[in-house]
């Protein structure tokens, strides 16, 4: 069976020890399994709005902020020192409500430690942190079902026990149409059970990655019927002890980003109702086109062909107010070609460019 939970010598305190007493800074860390791709212009920009001290205490494997999230709730697992936190603040706006959960003190204290120079800094306070562990949300005051817009996790739930269990809250807590969209680590194989029990590799975000299919299971049972892939990237191990372990029992690693909706009605696969959507180009920054995954990109004022799972994606969601929609449900046309079980990582495929994009969902 799967590992969704993980049963070893890895626990929450030694996780949390790593984090807050091994790494004194992201250079610290043996693999670029932790560390971020170059963001686009208009998030460097919001990003020098954020303090030294928060910035340098940064773990996380990518840049997990969807788009089109002014005035919304937001919650951010395994915040760490709030880089995300304060990022996600400026594009909120005042109106708008972010949420930091993190179970290491040492890192929250940098968080909250940084609150008064970014309400300075942004003209308004709208972040709160609490202290509490990813797979017990339950437990976290603050938190009520069905209240969240958008969750976000920047290589977090690789290092949970019980994946299960965050993706279970995660499902609780947001509202209808609301998605969980996270950067995490994924491995092409099973990791074995000798290299799950090394804390090193747990820290470094590797041995506790799920295996990509597991995942994708694991996702639907808790209710995300079709978890879809925005990007991804190949894994490089530059530590040769690391590499050695990794490689030896035949494991691959890649960073990737998901965007998971919490959709009532959700088929298995991409079915064909003959439907097409047209974007108006009215998303900020993407006036030319927008992309809701790694190969749905929709050109502005372009008739775009979608199956029935993509349409209820941008129709019942926050997105639908961008888009026209043309057609409806009468009619079955079969499902989209394409729909294949195999890596979906391009940049696993020889030849692939480092940060190349895959192909996640069928259609």
């Amino acid at each position: 069976m799967p590992p969704a939970t993980t049963k070893n010598t890895i626990d929450h305190a030694s996780v949390s020890t790593y984090y807050s007493q091994t790494l004194k800074s992201s250079t610290d860390l043996k693999t670029n399994a932790c560390c971020s791709e170059s963001p686009p212009p208009e998030i460097r920009v919001l990003l020098k709005n954020v303090s030294d001290d928060v910035i340098s205490k940064y773990y996380g494997c990518g840049l997990c902020i969807p788009d089109e999230l002014e005035g919304l709730t937001i919650l951010d697992l395994g915040c760490g020192s709030g880089r995300d936190v304060y990022l996600a603040s400026q594009l909120v706006g005042p109106t708008g409500r972010v949420i930091g959960v993190d179970m290491t003190e040492e890192q929250l204290a940098v968080a909250r430690g940084a609150r008064g120079y970014h309400a300075e800094k942004f003209g308004f306070d709208n972040v709160e942190f609490h202290r509490g562990y990813l797979e017990l949300l339950e437990d976290v005051d603050a938190l009520k079902p069905n209240s969240v817009d958008v969750i976000i996790s920047n290589c977090v739930i690789n290092l949970c026990m019980d994946k299960e269990a965050v993706l279970k809250n995660c499902y609780r807590l947001l509202k209808p149409g609301g998605e969980l969209y996270f950067s995490d680590v994924y491995a092409n194989r099973r990791v074995p059970e000798e290299l799950r029990k090394d804390e090193v590799l747990w820290g470094e975000c590797l041995s506790g990655a799920l295996y990509w299919n597991d995942f994708a299971n694991l996702a639907k049972r808790c209710g995300f019927l079709d978890p879809r892939l925005v990007e991804d990237s190949k894994i490089s191990i530059g530590n040769e002890a690391v590499l050695e372990k990794t490689s030896t029992a035949g494991c691959e690693f890649y960073s990737a980003t998901y965007r998971l909706f919490k959709i009532d009605n959700l088929e298995p696969a991409c079915e064909d109702y003959g439907q097409a959507v047209v974007y108006k180009g009215t998303i900020p920054k993407n006036e030319g086109g927008w992309a809701l995954d790694d190969h749905h990109y929709m050109e502005s004022g372009k008739i775009f062909l979608v199956c029935g799972n993509t349409w209820r994606m941008l129709k019942d969601t926050r997105f639908e107010k961008h888009f026209d929609f043309l057609g409806n449900w009468d009619k079955h046309y079969g499902i989209f070609e394409g729909c294949g079980t195999s890596l979906p990582y391009k940049s696993g495929s020889e030849g692939a460019a480092p940060g190349g994009k895959g192909g996640g969902a069928c259609c």
